[in-house]
């Protein structure tokens, strides 16, 4: 199974860049993930690469930031912001990062298409 995973531009130009190797999550998949689709939200709004689903880091905020904080692609204030109140953090390692030579739009490729608010699974999709 694959998942597309709504991110943030800011942090989508991170990961193209390479300074983000580990995308931080609340919440975690069910199933079994290989590979994930980065759609890109507004006001890009597409499908800008995949990546294979590494590593999963998990446990509190501060042992996944000990953990990850080198490749995160973020700040620390950021980070303790998003996890505030946590108790589970989890850190999805990025791994074979692939970029579309031309950004997808998701409605041309799935017909019932809404913007996901973390993520939502798909089967595979050839858009590279």
């Amino acid at each position: 199974m694959n998942v597309i995973l709504s991110i943030k531009p800011q942090f989508v130009q991170e990961i193209i860049a390479g300074r983000k190797k580990f995308e931080f999550r609340k919440k975690i998949f069910k199933q079994q993930i290989h590979k994930v689709y980065i759609y890109s939200s507004s006001p890009e709004c597409k499908i800008i690469g995949e990546f294979v689903l590494g590593a999963v880091v998990e446990g509190t905020p501060m042992s996944v930031w000990k953990k990850t904080n080198k490749h995160s692609g973020i700040t620390k204030a950021f980070y303790d912001s998003y996890f505030m109140n946590r108790k589970i953090a989890y850190a999805l390692k990025i791994d074979d990062f692939i970029r579309y030579e031309k950004p997808v739009n998701p409605y041309t490729v799935l017909t019932d298409f809404t913007p996901p608010q973390s993520y939502r699974y798909v089967e595979n999709l050839n858009l590279k």
